[in-house]
């Protein structure tokens, strides 16, 4: 921990000094070069990623919301890791202040009360709100950012029709004028994507919608010899039966070779407490059983493994 102080550290200032283009107090993006370079900066970087709910395109520099939670979460973490290991706790009081003053204003600012969801972004020299329903809400979960009295209303969207197909969940709900199921981030599924927003059920403690998104993830990786493709259509799944592919999907891809072993972390629900590993399972009933054996840790080494059980199954289709 010690011997990345230093680059913690200016990471975390970075954040305060460099990164609020709009003078909002939210990270955002913006391209320095009109004529080169993604215009899109967060995980979502094609051109028309970004977009209001009637299909318009949003003006510049852009705040995402998802970037909003991973600067909660890294403002969090940077307080543990000044009062624990750099004998800084002046630092981490100020990290935990800013931390909670951010989740104060960004439950005000982003959250959009007719829709009950929070907007896609912060966009323009207005800070307007984009009020398109994507995926990107669910990247909220991982870090503890979204409001107890919000986060009902942010798992009944995940869930819809309108954004889980029984595979995954869509970049962008059907309900969208710019959704297209083989649109590259306008309505297909990630499968890292998923991956993320499965952790974050169980971190709120949704278990049962966690096991529906890790084991139709899961499914979708048998039709495709086992190695999960970059993205792949977000056709509903009792329309096709199987997934489709995505026409021009990297495979392999480093972030869905990723994606399994957080969903396996999701459905055995295996999360480090001090010095201990707790599981706790939640897995469906024909899964029977999964087991994680010799896992490495500040504990030793342990096993995680748990039993299917009915309340978690969801259904299966061949």
């Amino acid at each position: 921990m010690w011997q990345f102080e230093h680059a913690a550290r200016a990471a975390l200032n970075w954040i305060d000094e460099y990164a609020d283009l709009m003078g909002n107090g939210y990270v955002s993006y913006q391209r320095r070069n009109e004529q080169t370079g993604l215009e899109n900066q967060c995980w979502k970087d094609s051109w028309d990623s970004i977009s209001y709910h009637d299909g318009r395109l949003p003006g510049f520099p852009r705040a995402t919301c998802e970037l909003q939670g991973y600067t909660y979460d890294a403002k969090r973490r940077g307080a543990r890791l000044a009062r624990q290991f750099w004998g800084d706790p002046d630092y981490a009081d100020q990290l935990e202040r800013d931390a909670e003053d951010l989740k104060r204003r960004f439950n005000h600012d982003f959250w959009l009360e007719d829709r009950q969801y929070y907007a896609l972004a912060l966009a323009g020299p207005n800070s307007d709100r984009v009020d398109a329903l994507s995926s990107n809400i669910g990247h909220l979960l991982i870090s503890g950012i979204v409001d107890d009295d919000k986060i009902g209303a942010v798992v009944e969207h995940l869930m819809s029709p309108a954004m889980y197909t029984g595979w995954g969940v869509r970049t962008l709900a059907t309900t969208e004028k710019r959704y297209n199921p083989i649109g590259y981030h306008n309505g297909t599924v990630w499968p890292f994507d998923s991956s993320i927003i499965a952790w974050g059920l169980r971190r709120y403690g949704f278990n049962q919608e966690a096991a529906r998104i890790a084991t139709g993830i899961l499914d979708a990786a048998t039709y495709f010899g086992g190695r999960l493709p970059e993205a792949f259509a977000g056709y509903p799944r009792e329309r096709t039966k199987y997934p489709v592919q995505y026409p021009t999907a990297c495979s392999p891809q480093a972030w869905s070779t990723g994606a399994p072993l957080l969903l396996l972390r999701t459905l055995l629900g295996m999360d480090a407490s001090g010095e201990n590993m707790v599981v706790n399972p939640a897995i469906p009933e024909y899964i029977n059983y999964l087991e994680l054996l010799d896992i490495p840790g500040r504990w030793g080494r342990i096993d995680a493994y748990g039993r299917g059980r009915p309340q978690f199954n969801h259904q299966r289709m061949a």
